[in-house]
């Protein structure tokens, strides 16, 4: 919308403005120089240097800009967005990193049998339970050894996990349901019973 490339220019009700042309006053004084915002003085404050740009907009430019902003922050918070709010409340780091370290633990969701992502069609409901969160207090001496010799790179290829993983330790019983050609099924091991870190 606005590309940073406008030269500054004073607003008519400017003091400069009425200098700029000898022939409206009848003072001698020279015209003052045009110069852009961000060739002000290197002193001058960052307040003074904002408002100098800002001047350099109309009023409906300004509006333009405000409007554009305030939309692109709402479609990026309800798109699930992660920018920060624009006046971030006391503590919300603290709730976050809380949030990032909950133990692990058994979760639970109502989900259709097609949901599932296993090529069954159905409208058939079950539970699906799962396994969420942290292993950050299980962490072994295994996990620091691994963690330090990927890091000096003694274990380049292979594929290994320095750190415990929140995973099932056991399954409910297996689940039957019919598709949406009465075909009776049955898929084992499908919902977590246990959860624990591995």
């Amino acid at each position: 919308m606005f590309n940073g490339s406008r030269k500054y220019s004073p607003s008519p009700s400017s003091p400069s403005s009425s200098r700029a042309s000898p022939s409206s006053s009848s003072s001698s004084l020279p015209a003052a120089p045009l110069r852009s915002p961000r060739a002000l003085h290197h002193h001058s404050s960052l307040l003074s240097q904002y408002s100098s740009l800002l001047e350099s907009y109309t009023e409906g430019e300004i509006r333009q800009l405000i409007s554009a902003l305030v939309e692109r922050y709402s479609q990026a918070m309800n798109s699930g967005g992660h920018e920060l709010p624009l006046f971030p409340r006391a503590g919300s780091r603290r709730k976050r990193a809380r949030a990032r370290h909950k133990p692990c633990a058994l979760k639970e969701l109502e989900v259709s049998v097609s949901e599932l992502g296993l090529g069954y069609e159905s409208d058939e409901t079950v539970l699906f339970r799962y396994c969420s969160g942290t292993c950050e207090a299980a962490v072994r001496s295994y996990d620091l050894s691994l963690k330090s010799m990927r890091s000096r790179r003694r274990i380049k290829k292979e594929k290994v996990r320095a750190r415990p993983c929140c995973r099932p330790l056991a399954y409910d019983d297996d689940v039957s349901f019919l598709d949406a050609y009465n075909r009776y099924y049955t898929v084992n091991e499908l919902s977590a019973k246990e959860c624990g870190c591995v």
